[in-house]
């Protein structure tokens, strides 16, 4: 019998740019629900902070890119941390990465 090992840095990392790549898309606040049903109201406020800070600085500075490669590294230990401290929760976020990137 084979065990599937789960890398949870990599699921983190990859659920990170997922959900920033939600966070500018119009249709976040379809995410940002399905956020708040799998991953509590946390997680959900701290995607509408993303959110908020991608579309200001989309307004300063024309959509700098450095915010987003920032934003994906807040998500990327937010996630990890998430993981290690819920490892039940690595599924959803798995589900919610797929989802994200078919937005």
């Amino acid at each position: 019998m084979t065990q599937a090992y789960t890398h949870q840095p990599r699921v983190a990392w990859d659920g990170a740019r997922a959900f920033v790549q939600a966070a500018r898309s119009p249709h976040s606040d379809q995410f940002a629900a399905r956020v708040l049903s799998r991953l509590g109201s946390e997680v959900y406020g701290q995607f509408a902070d993303t959110r908020q800070r991608l579309l200001t600085a989309l307004v300063e500075t024309g959509g700098d890119r450095n915010v987003a490669d920032i934003e994906a590294g807040k998500w990327r230990v937010r996630l990890e941390d998430l993981l290690r401290q819920q490892p039940a929760l690595t599924s959803a976020l798995q589900d919610l990465t797929d989802e994200a990137l078919e937005i």
